[in-house]
C-alpha cells in the first residue's frame, strides 16, 4: 500500500509578498532569494523600511500644511457658516474615528494571528529539535549494539559452527552486512550542532515574539484611548483636550508608520524564506550534512 507524497505549497499571499520589488540602497534591483547574510539583501529590507519612513514624512507634511492653512486663515465668517464648518469638522472627526476603530480591530486580529503563527513556528522548531535528538540517540544506540552485541554473537556462532563450512560462509556474509550497516551509520551526519541551533533559535524567537505581541497590544490600546478621548473633546468642545490628543496622535502616527516599516520588511523576508525553505536549509546544513545522497533524500521529503 503506497501513499502519495504531499508537496509543500506556500500560501498565495506569500508569493505576493515575495514578488515585492527588492531594491538595495543604491536603487539597484537584486535577486529576491532569501539570503540574510548578503549585504544587498539586507539593504533591500532596509529599503522597505525607508519607504515607510517616506510615507511618514509625506503624512506629516500634509498634516503640517493643513494646520498651517487652518491657523493662517483669518477671514471673517458669518455665524451660520461657522456652524456649517463646525458640523463638517465634527462629521469628519467621527468618520476618522470610525476608520481608526476598524483599523485597530484589524490590528488586534492580525496581532493575534501573528502570535499564533509564531507559536506554531516555535513548536515546530522544538519538535524538529526533539526529532533530530532522537535520530542521533537511535543511531548511537544502534551502532553500540552492533559493535558489541552482534559481533560477539557472530564470533560465538563462528566458534560453534567451525566444522560446518556452509554455516561459516553464511556467518561471514552476515559479518560483512553488519560492517556495511555500521559504515552507513557512520556516514550519517552529526546532528548535535543542528539540534543546539534549533533550540536556541526557538528560544530567541519566543522571547522576541512575546515582547512584540505586548508592544503591539499596548500600541493598539493607545490608539483606542486617543480616539475615544478625541471624541470626548469634540463633544465637550475642550480645546485643551483636543490639543493634547493631537500631540499624542502625532506620536502614535510616528509609531504606527515605524511599525509598518518593520512589519513590511519582516513579512517580505519571511515570505522569501517560506517560498523556498529547502534551498536555504540545505545551504546552511552543508557543514553538518556531508553526504550528497542525504541532500537528495532531504530534498525529496
Amino acid at each position: 500500500m503506497s501513499s502519495a507524497r504531499v508537496d509543500y505549497i506556500a500560501p498565495w499571499w506569500t508569493y505576493w509578498l515575495h514578488n515585492f520589488p527588492h531594491i538595495n540602497l543604491r536603487l539597484q534591483p537584486i535577486d529576491n532569494s532569501f539570503q540574510p547574510e548578503e549585504e544587498n539583501y539586507q539593504q533591500s529590507l532596509i529599503f522597505l523600511g525607508c519607504v515607510a519612513a517616506a510615507g511618514l514624512g509625506l503624512n506629516l507634511l500634509c498634516l503640517a500644511v493643513y494646520l498651517s492653512c487652518l491657523c493662517c486663515c483669518h477671514k471673517d465668517e458669518e455665524e451660520e457658516s461657522k456652524k456649517t464648518n463646525s458640523c463638517c469638522v465634527t462629521w469628519s472627526a467621527v468618520a476618522a474615528g470610525l476608520i481608526t476603530c476598524i483599523a485597530v480591530g484589524v490590528g488586534f486580529y492580525g496581532n493575534s494571528e501573528t502570535n499564533d503563527g509564531v507559536y506554531q513556528l516555535t513548536y515546530s522548531l522544538y519538535n524538529a529539535n526533539h526529532t533530530l535528538g532522537g535520530v542521533d540517540s537511535l543511531v548511537t544506540g544502534t551502532m553500540g549494539s552492533m559493535k558489541s552485541g552482534l559481533h560477539e554473537h557472530l564470533a560465538r556462532l563462528d566458534e560453534i559452527f567451525a566444522t560446518r563450512g556452509d554455516y561459516v560462509q553464511t556467518l561471514q556474509f552476515m559479518q560483512q552486512m553488519a560492517d556495511n550497516v555500521i559504515k552507513q551509520l557512520l556516514g550519517l551526519p552529526d546532528w548535535e550542532e543542528a539540534k543546539v541551533d534549533l533550540a536556541s533559535i526557538a528560544d530567541q524567537t519566543a522571547n522576541v515574539e512575546y515582547y512584540r505581541w505586548l508592544t503591539y497590544l499596548l500600541l493598539l490600546i493607545l490608539d483606542l484611548i486617543i480616539c475615544l478621548l478625541a471624541c470626548l473633546g469634540l463633544a465637550k468642545q475642550s480645546r485643551w483636550l483636543l490639543t493634547t490628543m493631537m500631540v499624542f496622535g502625532v506620536l502614535t502616527l510616528v509609531l504606527s508608520w515605524t511599525s509598518l516599516g518593520a512589519d513590511l520588511a519582516t513579512a517580505v523576508g519571511t515570505s522569501d524564506f517560506c517560498v523556498s525553505p529547502d534551498k536555504f536549509l540545505l545551504s546552511k546544513t552543508k557543514g553538518v550534512i556531508g553526504s550528497g545522497e542525504f541532500h537528495v533524500a532531504l530534498m525529496e521529503l
